[in-house]
């Protein structure tokens, strides 16, 4: 029988509430907005529906929801929401390679495609600092192709572990997207899962991973930015077998 001094046990209430929106898309749905009162004023509710739509999915593309990142040595956590479409071996983008990079010798690399629905936040796969911010123009390609990592307007992040060890990912605008957006710079410290930029709207983020560390995930699986296990050291990047 419990004492009458015991405390009574509270059990705390979760409750759900729409995500905030970062602060890059407030300019954006004020646009929306004034586009949807100036539709209401001429047209009336029926032809400004289409409007009120266009004002709830800009709110809805700039929601910056609140991640819980796994901890633990060894993990690379997903940057980005979205769709993976590539896991394979590839050469290292010049921008990444070299001894100051990822080096020279082919990595594997996942690929993962962000529709205009998915959270377009991207976050740091590993704590660090950031060795390397590389900015290129180009086209603008559906992000889905393999050459759009070669051609369309990216941009290149290595981050370099407390143990040394370096990952780089790109992020790489879209047939929709038109700007890249980077909250870091050389030099920065970071932490795993950190907000580190985002791209409208539509979009595509690579990640190369370290030759001793395999993906945890399979073609057609959905990626969350920030929670994501994407690949795990000690496991052989090539076979997925413990080493």
């Amino acid at each position: 029988m419990a004492s009458l001094d015991t405390p009574p046990v509270v059990t705390p209430t979760i409750k759900w509430r729409f995500p905030d929106m970062h602060p890059e898309g407030r300019k954006y749905v004020f646009i929306s907005g004034v586009l949807t009162l100036i539709a209401l004023w001429w047209f009336g509710w029926f032809l400004a529906w289409p409007f009120i739509g266009l004002t709830i999915w800009v709110a809805a593309f700039f929601r910056d929801p609140v991640r819980t990142t796994p901890q633990g040595e060894g993990l690379i956590i997903a940057p980005a929401d979205g769709l993976i479409t590539m896991i394979e071996r590839v050469p290292v983008p010049r921008e990444l390679a070299g001894e100051n990079g990822l080096g020279d010798a082919p990595l594997v690399r996942v690929s993962i495609f962000m529709s205009v629905f998915d959270v377009h936040i991207n976050r740091t796969p590993i704590a660090g600092t950031i060795r390397q911010v590389v900015y290129i123009s180009g086209k603008f390609l559906n992000a889905d192709l393999d050459k759009a990592s070669e051609e369309n307007e990216r941009q290149h992040i290595v981050v370099e572990g407390r143990d040394g060890q370096r990952v780089g990912f790109t992020q790489i605008a879209g047939l929709v997207a038109r700007r890249i957006l980077g909250f870091v710079k050389p030099g920065d410290m970071v932490a795993t899962g950190q907000r580190i930029g985002l791209i409208r709207f539509g979009s595509r983020v690579d990640v190369y991973l370290p030759d001793d560390i395999a993906p945890q995930v399979a073609l057609g699986q959905r990626s969350v930015a920030g929670e994501t296990v994407l690949g795990r050291r000690g496991l052989s990047a090539a076979t997925g077998i413990a080493q």
